[in-house]
């Protein structure tokens, strides 16, 4: 979480959406995503937002070829139609999108197969990936592109500076190609065109960066050149390079400690006696503690790692694990904190392999038990057998303990009937 122009906290993703919104180019946004990812996206930037929505993460080839196929399959789009990759986090000023607004005429006047956008580098950073120009010495007439030579991938501080000497620029992982262009590969592949059938045979996309399976084999690529502030937040070492505190959540960081950071999202304190660069993150998914060169390769470390989320953000707001216990006979006992924001509500839904006992810790609500209606406040407690069929609407912000018992405790034991609590109240 990064504070904005009103000093407020807000993911990566607020922000770009905001962004997006003043320049009003939202309106013409879709957001690809993972099923996990789903409730988080609704939770902080609002349920209207397109989404599409990947079968199993793969990498950013697969996920743009089927975002591709959706835009032309369902958004009636166009073959000559320019699409504009962004990711998702990147730090950028505002102009950045300006930069954006130029990506179709630049691909119209150049006839170039991709476009990128490339940030001047404010220092030789080991980092990002560069990309060369062909004729750099263009550019100091103000062109709005020049011609990619070749891309040079994360290298030493001293080549580094040399790159930047050759007048290359960060990639700022842009890409823009017609419509046409990506469809065209996927039908040389043997893959279909259509969103549906894409999405069952979506295992057999090649689980590569899009980097790696069309850039690098792209012919003519061209590059507009943007000269605001650029940062890719995708690690915590580049992260907390935008934080203007040391720390966020409970927790003190020693004053011999010198460029150190801690991120906590945990009810207990966290204290940093005398430790120089480095990140501490405390969740309820785990603790990292890293110097902060060697955090990007916590993906590596953690891949064959294996645990339930202890901490999910839901579009009805979030819960949080606090137990897990499994006895010997079998029998598993789940214990969760869950808040629900005011004038949301929890589906109609039921479990089969599991009770649960609810008791409300705060706020007011309204409850729904097998068609029966009543209020709920603070210090009820809630029995909901096996089968039965139930949901719970916030008046106020409602925070509740949620303890499950069963001999399988799975998020996938739900069995929905409603959604909405108009739909809800319709149906009972």
């Amino acid at each position: 979480m990064i504070k904005n122009e009103d000093t407020k906290l807000e993911s990566m993703i607020q922000r770009v959406w905001r962004q997006l919104h003043s320049a009003q180019l939202a309106n013409n946004t879709h957001i690809v995503t993972n099923k996990a990812q789903v409730d988080m996206i609704q939770n902080q930037i609002g349920t209207g937002i397109p989404l599409i929505v990947e079968p199993e993460r793969r990498d950013t080839f697969p996920a743009i070829a089927l975002a591709a196929s959706y835009l032309y399959t369902f958004a009636e789009a166009s073959l000559d139609e320019i699409v504009c990759v962004l990711p998702v986090d990147a730090y950028v000023e505002n102009c950045f999108f300006e930069r954006m607004k130029k990506i179709e005429e630049t691909i119209l006047e150049s006839g170039a197969t991709l476009a990128l956008i490339g940030a001047y580098p404010s220092y030789p950073s080991e980092k990002y990936g560069y990309i060369v120009p062909r004729h750099p010495t263009l550019n100091e007439h103000r062109m709005p592109y020049m011609t990619v030579q070749k891309f040079i991938e994360k290298p030493h501080k001293e080549e580094a500076q040399k790159l930047i000497e050759q007048k290359a620029l960060w990639n700022c992982g842009v890409f823009a190609f017609t419509l046409d262009y990506l469809l065209g590969l996927l039908s040389d592949s043997g893959l279909p065109l259509q969103y549906e059938e894409l999405v069952k045979r979506y295992a057999e996309l090649p689980a590569t960066s899009f980097d790696y399976e069309v850039v690098e084999k792209a012919g003519h690529i061209v590059v507009i050149p943007y000269e605001g502030e650029w940062r890719d937040l995708g690690t915590w070492n580049t992260l907390t390079e935008k934080m203007d505190t040391h720390v966020i959540g409970k927790g003190v960081v020693s004053i011999d400690s010198s460029n150190t950071h801690l991120i906590n999202e945990l009810e207990i304190p966290v204290a940093i006696l005398g430790l120089s660069n480095i990140v501490v993150v405390s969740s309820p998914d785990g603790i990292l503690v890293s110097d902060k060169s060697a955090s990007p390769r916590i993906k590596e470390i953690m891949q064959n790692m294996r645990q339930r989320p202890m901490y999910e953000e839901r579009r009805w707001g979030w819960y949080r694990v606090l137990d897990y216990q499994k006895s010997e006979d079998g029998k598993e006992v789940l214990t969760k904190r869950l808040n629900i924001l005011a004038g949301k509500n929890l589906s109609y839904q039921m479990h089969l392999k599991r009770t649960e006992v609810w008791t409300i810790i705060s706020g007011e609500g309204e409850f729904i038990l097998n068609g029966k209606w009543s209020r709920i406040k603070q210090g009820d407690v809630l029995q909901i057998p096996i089968g039965a069929r139930h949901a719970a609407k916030a008046t106020s912000d409602l925070e509740l303990i949620e303890v499950q018992i069963g001999n399988e405790l799975i998020e996938e034991d739900i069995v929905r009937f409603c959604m909405t609590w108009e739909e809800i109240e319709k149906g009972v």
